[in-house]
């Protein structure tokens, strides 16, 4: 970055607060007490981000009498839900091309289910009532470099012939026409298949749904092991413990009760900023009028959107992966990653040079070897989780919550029959190698955008494998 483009990303800093923007809202709720003593349910949520809070709220829809509890060791939303960029996508499968390659068999199951999934979002948003700034405006694929406007080019016709042709090719200027940045070459418009939300109130509104449902929830509670005990599960907390017939995992990125899972998902730590709200002028000036959400083509990709107040929400690009797979919360502050993103962004919109940043942020998800979520059961099918949901989990946590509920009861369904669903990715190996390994697929990934897409010999082994590391 030239010196001057570093000060000016520097000044664009200065009154950036280090915390989510969505968390950082008067609206928030008060935490409910922690949970002392003893307590027995039926189903016994572990987690309250959206994994735990859909499954609690489905459980009481499917059945009002069961009786359920969730726990969630610090506030609701706190971690990855209440702090993303707010993309609700109907993908399953983290995109069409990822999903076509893993599981060609049953894309075109995925992708139906994954539609109505998005569908099933946007009812219960309206049915209860929940104020999250639902938009569906759709997304668009962004090509900045000339190659990954041909594979852009090259996918959509590929996509058409296996009979997915819901997105549309922009060129250079029905795109700058939609949002006008002179980086941008061309793009794919998703009109119907994502939603922009206000992540943080969409975790609110939830929460209060299930307490409306007569769901318990306590915060301030940690489940710190688990074990059988009878006919049911015993999870020791702090203060007490819960006695539950069943237990649904919802923990993402944090340990898993179930030790075996753990090597299934390393944490990343992703990051983002908010500039101040723009004037007229200033949205004129990018002609952002659709309000979709964008994402760049890039290996090291960006993603960026408007809020319902017209702030631009930029992320992504850095995935720092900690040695150990280490969560801290010294590391969701990275002030060269903030710089380092700010002078990007001026570098797509050089119409916004003198924005400011409101707020900057990170923090730790899951991410697992092929990118979408996995299933499994333990305990004798008393135990259920889903995790690996790898940056889509805004969506996707609702189908992983609708899974596990099917593998609680023991009956065979549509969703449990699925291969994505009946198969682990591959576990990321212990350390050194795992750090030296991710390590070294980020710089590979590095060069390749650099060097017009071109993947080195490490990086088609990994294609081959299957394997990969994403954010």
């Amino acid at each position: 970055m030239a010196p001057a483009a570093m000060r000016t990303a520097a000044r664009s800093l200065s009154d950036a607060k280090p915390v989510s923007f969505w968390l950082d809202d008067p609206g928030r709720p008060e935490a409910l007490p922690a949970l002392t003593g003893d307590e027995h349910c039926d189903l016994l949520v572990v987690g309250g981000g959206y994994s735990g809070l859909w499954t609690a709220l489905l459980a009481k829809e499917r059945e009002p009498e069961r009786d359920v509890v969730l726990i969630e060791g610090h506030e609701t939303g706190w971690a990855a839900s209440g702090r993303n960029g707010g993309f609700c996508a109907a993908s399953l499968t983290h995109g069409l091309p990822n999903g076509l390659e893993r599981w060609p068999a049953e894309i075109a199951k995925l992708e139906e289910l994954g539609a109505s999934n998005l569908d099933a979002i946007e009812a219960a948003v309206a049915r209860y009532s929940i104020e999250c700034e639902f938009e569906r405006t759709g997304e668009i694929d962004v090509a900045t470099q000339p190659h990954q406007l041909e594979e852009l080019r090259e996918w959509h016709q590929e996509a058409e012939r296996h009979g997915f042709g819901g997105a549309e090719f922009l060129d250079r200027d029905a795109l700058r026409a939609e949002v006008d940045s002179p980086t941008f070459l061309g793009g794919l418009w998703d009109r119907s298949g994502v939603a922009m939300l206000h992540p943080a109130k969409l975790v609110w509104g939830l929460k209060q749904a299930c307490l409306d449902l007569g769901v318990r929830i306590y915060e301030h509670t940690r489940g710190l092991e688990m074990a059988r005990t009878g006919t049911g599960m015993a999870v020791r907390t702090p203060y007490g413990k819960v006695l539950a017939r069943r237990v649904a995992l919802g923990t993402n990125i944090f340990p898993s009760l179930v030790r075996r899972v753990r090597p299934y998902t390393v944490p990343v730590y992703d990051y983002a900023l908010m500039t101040e709200p723009l004037t007229e002028d200033q949205l004129a000036a990018i002609g952002w009028k659709n309000r979709q959400g964008l994402g760049d083509s890039a290996n090291q990709f960006h993603y960026f959107r408007l809020s319902a107040d017209n702030r631009i929400l930029w992320g992504g690009y850095d995935a720092v992966y900690p040695y150990g797979g280490r969560l801290s919360a010294g590391l969701d502050q990275r002030p060269e990653t903030f710089l380092k993103l700010a002078g990007q962004f001026f570098e797509c919109f050089p119409q916004l040079t003198g924005l400011r940043f409101s707020h900057a942020w990170g923090g730790a998800i899951d991410t697992c070897s092929r990118f979408s979520a996995f299933f499994g059961t333990a305990h004798q099918g008393r135990v259920a989780y889903a995790a690996g949901f790898t940056g889509l989990g805004v969506g996707a946590t609702r189908f992983g919550a609708d899974v596990m509920l099917d593998l609680l009861s023991g009956e065979r369904s549509e969703r449990t029959a699925l291969e994505m669903v009946r198969t682990k990715p591959m576990p990321f190996p212990p350390e050194p190698f795992a750090w030296a390994g991710i390590e070294l697929t980020k710089r590979s990934l590095a060069r390749a955008d650099s060097n017009g897409g071109h993947r080195n010999l490490w990086l088609r082994t990994m294609d081959r494998l299957g394997l990969g590391f994403d954010s």
